[in-house]
């Protein structure tokens, strides 16, 4: 099973966005992890170092996948 997490802040484009992953994803295939920014700021810098620059983002397998510019980490600090 593959490890995806997907990070985002809470806005209308991120809850949207997670809506979409979490029905898309095949749980046999995926374990999601769904991390709100916004009220965990402490997974800002696990962010950053998986390759995250902005938000909503999707990470599997250690792979950054950048789906909208929402706002970057930056902003979340």
């Amino acid at each position: 099973m593959s490890n995806a997490i997907f990070y985002h802040a809470g806005c209308p484009v991120c809850v949207a966005a997670e809506q979409q992953f979490a029905q898309a994803l095949d749980p046999a295939r995926y374990a999601l992890e769904v991390v709100h920014l916004g009220q965990d700021s402490s997974r800002i810098a696990e962010a950053e170092s998986l390759g995250v620059q902005s938000v909503p983002a999707l990470v599997i397998d250690g792979q950054a996948f950048h789906i909208n510019f929402g706002a970057p980490l930056s902003a979340l600090m």
